[in-house]
Parts: structure tokens; sequence; C-alpha cells
């Protein structure tokens, strides 16, 4: 880890204005941060600790009216049993269950999360040649070596580092925005636009539609029937502390026996956090059955794109949202 100065601003402006200079970087709970530091990966000359903020409001979980409000600074512990989570939007709740360990949890923010980097080992490890000699292009992946954990959804011919997060595919899935703070101002963003495709961005390293010095503040989840019925399926390695091979979270509202709405969105599986529109509109308006089901899964995955190691994606994409509705479509409302 390179040495760098640390600052502790109180106020939201105050950490704006520092974090625009060149070489600053924010930091709430730390928990990949301080991973790609320690590896060279990051190495920021200022480090902006946040976590001092006065701001109550970045640290709450509330009902407003009839959408969910999330704190950019509550700890993905304290959203996971928030009560409120729990019976509005039970599938936030549980993938923030079925992510890290618990001490990670106690640690990490929400903000953070949703903006966790890759894992892929051509991003993590800056002393691979194959990072060298691709005009360090380090986030995104390697089509012809090692590619198991690789997106098929959402690449392009030379990236293809799939987006490693939990939480973030309820927040697609249901639509949720990103309340936003800058130099110049407040903002709010669709989450579906928070993250870059890499077909679309700029640099290799625009990840995200953050500028310079902004920091995300809060996440509005509108309410609804299919927020209320959801969960969120997650398929891995290992039964805990792994990321994702294919996760979906899932939200469901019936008429009778007609979908009236679905929502849908993938992880483990595409570049970004991904939701499955071509999905969730093969099934509105009709029933829920194994046919129909099947057929949205093989939908989703209409425009995938494979490699040498991570063809397996797509048929175990499709069965894990397969499993997410046909645990919905068994519970009750």
């Amino acid at each position: 880890m390179n040495p760098f100065f640390y600052e502790r601003p109180t106020t939201l402006a105050d950490a704006t204005s520092r974090a625009v200079e060149p070489g600053a970087m924010i930091y709430a709970g730390g928990t990949t941060m301080l991973d790609l530091m320690k590896h060279k990966v990051y190495q920021p000359e200022r480090v902006i600790d946040i976590t001092r903020l006065r701001e109550p409001g970045l640290r709450e979980v509330r009902r407003d009216g009839d959408a969910l409000v999330l704190g950019a600074l509550v700890t993905m512990h304290q959203a996971a049993e928030d009560a409120v989570v729990k019976a509005e939007a039970p599938a936030i709740s549980e993938s923030l269950w079925l992510a890290a360990t618990q001490q990670l949890r106690h640690m990490a923010t929400l903000g953070g999360n949703v903006l966790q980097r890759t894992r892929d080992p051509y991003f993590r490890d800056p002393s691979w040649q194959a990072v060298i000699t691709r005009n360090d292009r380090r986030d995104s992946g390697e089509p012809e070596g090692a590619n198991r954990l690789g997106a098929v959804l959402g690449t392009t011919e030379t990236f293809l580092a799939s987006y490693p997060g939990d939480m973030a595919q309820s927040l697609a899935a249901f639509g949720a925005t990103v309340e936003i703070t800058g130099p110049d101002g407040d903002r709010t963003l669709p989450f579906a636009d928070l993250h870059v495709l890499p077909a679309n961005r700029e640099t290799p390293e625009q990840v995200t539609r953050l500028a310079p010095g902004e920091i995300i503040t809060a996440f509005r989840v509108d309410l609804s029937p299919a927020t209320r019925r959801s969960t969120y399926v997650k398929v891995r390695d290992r039964s805990s502390y792994a990321f994702a091979n294919a996760s979906c979270a899932a939200g469901l509202a019936m008429d009778g026996d007609t979908v009236a709405d679905v929502r849908l969105g993938l992880g483990g599986v595409a570049t970004v956090p991904w939701r499955a529109t071509a999905a969730e509109d093969a099934l509105r308006g009709g029933p829920l059955n194994d046919e129909r089901m099947q057929a949205a899964a093989e939908a989703a995955f209409a425009d995938a794109r494979t490699f040498h190691h991570n063809a397996f994606k797509v048929p175990l994409g499709q069965n894990t949202i397969i499993r997410a509705l046909t645990i919905l479509r068994d519970m009750e409302g």
C-alpha cells in the first residue's frame, strides 16, 4: 500500500469539495477499497473518510410514503435486519444476508456495496502480463484466459468482467433511484443508469456515471405488491462467503392466475447489475406455469455471449430464474 493523506470531513459539502481534487478517493466501510489499495490497484493520494458526516439521513432506513429510502451510510447488517425492509422488500434483506461475512456486513455500507469492483483476477492482480499488454484495461477480464467468473451478458469482445454485488440486483429489478450530491449540487439518477456497460464507456476506467467529487447519499425504492412478494436466490461454489455464479432478485404480483407484474434482476452473469426485461415481458399477462417460466428464462439469455470456461452460466442462470419464480409462485399473497 502506498502512503496517502487521510482526511475526515464532517459535512457533505466539505466532503464533495475535497473529493473532487485529483488523486482523492472516498472511504466509507472500506471493505473493498482497502483490498484494492493493498494490491496497488487503487493508489489514492488522499483518502476522504465520510464516516463522520453529520447529515442524519445518511444512516437511516425509513419509509417515505410509498417508497423505501436507504441511506448510503447504512450498513449491510442494519438494512438486512430492518423490519421495514424485511416486510416491504424482502429480496433486499435476503441479498444482503447472502453477501460477505457477518463482520463485513457490520462494516460495509450500502453506498460502497453497489460500487464494488469486479473480482476478475485480471483486475485484482495488476502484475498480470495480460494487463500490461492490453494497455492497462484492468477491468476487462480476459476472453482467452481465466474466464470462469466472466459475464455472459453485456459483454464486448474484450470486456467480460462480471459485476460481483448482490443488493444491486434487487435495486435494478425494482427500478430504484439513486440520490447523489456533488460540487454542482444534488441530482437523482435511475439505478439502471448508474453502472456503465462496457460498450458505452468513454474510457476503460469509467464504471459508473458518478462525476468527480459526487457521493451517493441514498437509494429510493418504490414499494409495490412485487417488492413485498420478492426473494433473492444465489448460486455459488460454496454455501457461504462466495460470489455468485448466478443470482436472481425476483418480485411478483398476481391478479388471480395472471401475472400482473414481475421484476427480475440478475447477478453473477452480467458486466453490470442486470434487469431481465425480456423475461419480464414474456411473463406478464399470462399464467405462471412451468412452460412460461422456461420460456422467460430462455429469453433472459437470448443475447448471451459465452467463452471457454463460463458457458455453464447460461443454463445455470436460466435455472436460477426458474427457481426464484417457483419460490414466489408458491408463496401466499
